[in-house]
């Protein structure tokens, strides 16, 4: 049975990936060159794309436990409405992309993106977007407990330093993920 494989990109929204945000990660913009190329590949074959994205509600009552301090001492980010919640600008959505909510850490938790992945009839994800120790990270590890082969396209996913990035992929790589490069992942594709 033939593969059928899906892109998700994580978190690219203005207030995680624009520099100065609430919650600027500082090498979202770095990697966003190499998300564009891997997100024009999926669209030139017609493969699904999933943009997974954070909303809270202003007053924090749906954000984590951990970040709910600092979301109320500084200015709410990622509230529906606000400029800083949109993604960033040259990823936004096309007509019959997928746009998946996400209040936790996972993209698969409390989220939609299991069942509509299975619906698709999809067994292979990549994964691409921001930030590594966190969303990344546990996307990853979900998708591998949830029975999905995971490829990380390492150099279309940041973190806040270059040691972050590195260290999480060690980790990840160490579960049997494949961690491609952009260019890697590309020349294996159709």
């Amino acid at each position: 049975m033939p593969s059928k494989t899906a892109l998700i990109i994580i978190d690219m929204q203005n207030d995680f990936a624009l520099p100065g945000a609430p919650m600027s990660v500082a090498g979202a913009m770095a990697v966003l060159p190499n998300i564009k190329r891997v997100l024009a590949h999926f669209r030139a074959h017609g493969l699904p794309v999933f943009h997974v994205v954070r909303e809270y509600r202003a007053d924090g009552s749906d954000i984590e436990a951990t970040r709910l301090d600092g979301f109320l001492a500084k200015k709410p980010y990622c509230v529906p409405g606000t400029p800083g919640c949109e993604i960033v600008a040259g990823l936004e959505p096309l007509p019959g992309e997928y746009r998946i909510v996400q209040n936790r850490f996972s993209a698969f938790m409390h989220a939609e993106l299991d069942f509509m992945l299975r619906r698709l009839g999809v067994d292979t994800i990549a994964v691409v977007g921001i930030q590594y120790p966190n969303c990344i990270r546990t996307t990853v590890f979900d998708g591998v407990a949830h029975g999905y082969d995971v490829i990380l396209v390492t150099d279309a996913a940041g973190a806040q330093t270059e040691d972050i990035a590195r260290a999480n992929i060690l980790d990840i790589a160490n579960i049997g993920v494949r961690c491609l490069t952009t260019d890697e992942f590309l020349a294996a594709r159709p």
